[in-house]
């Protein structure tokens, strides 16, 4: 083999190992540290579009834990249209009831959802008019859409988020399906928290 040879050879290897490391660090960042993801519905409103696109920080909900006001994706329970309660069967908070669901699903659900937290363990919480009012204090919700008095805006009774659990809400609270109808989060079900929209370029910015 000539040296031209082997110095094609040489430099097509080492393309191929710059190629394979660069693909293999994209597929680690996105498993582990940083993954993008795309709205799929209108229930954060006016927040965050149909279709926009985050970036959710992986990591770091391994060291810390989530805040009211985070946007939050998350796995929700299961069975995501109902709130069940083991000692009085279903539909008795969160969809008929005076009170939004504070039932913990049993099984999580393949999907993903996008939402706001709302509430942190141990508070407690009542929503009136699609607002949260936590431990006896209104939410700050300028962001939100607001409802126009319609029932599943209003669940007046008050309700503990159990230890280690996270309640979330969509900003489009009329039209959320949300904690307030399958019940608090697991902190186990958490995938992270949306920093950064990148798309489309005239939403660019931290959340």
């Amino acid at each position: 083999m000539t040296k031209k040879k082997k110095s094609f050879a040489s430099a097509t290897l080492e393309l191929v190992v710059v190629v394979g490391v660069a693909l293999g660090l994209a597929l680690a960042i996105q498993a582990f540290i940083i993954k993008p993801y795309q709205i799929p519905s209108g229930s954060m409103l006016p927040t965050l579009r149909i279709n926009q696109r985050v970036l959710v920080d992986r990591i770091g909900s391994h060291f810390s834990s989530p805040h009211v006001g985070d946007i939050i994706v998350f796995h929700p329970p299961k069975n995501f249209t109902t709130c069940a309660d083991p000692n009085e069967g279903e539909n008795q908070a969160g969809q008929n009831g005076t009170k939004a669901c504070d039932v913990v699903g049993s099984q999580k659900s393949s999907e993903t959802f996008i939402k706001r937290v709302v509430g942190l363990p141990g508070d407690r919480i009542s929503i009136r008019n699609g607002h949260v009012i936590r431990n006896g204090v209104a939410e700050k919700d300028s962001y939100i859409i607001p409802c126009d008095g319609a029932a599943e805006c209003n669940f007046p009774g008050t309700i503990t988020i159990p230890k280690g659990d996270y309640y979330m809400m969509g900003d489009n609270r009329p039209d959320s399906e949300d904690s307030r109808f399958w019940g608090p989060v697991p902190k186990a079900w958490i995938i992270g928290k949306a920093f950064f929209t990148y798309w489309p370029p005239d939403r660019i910015g931290i959340l």
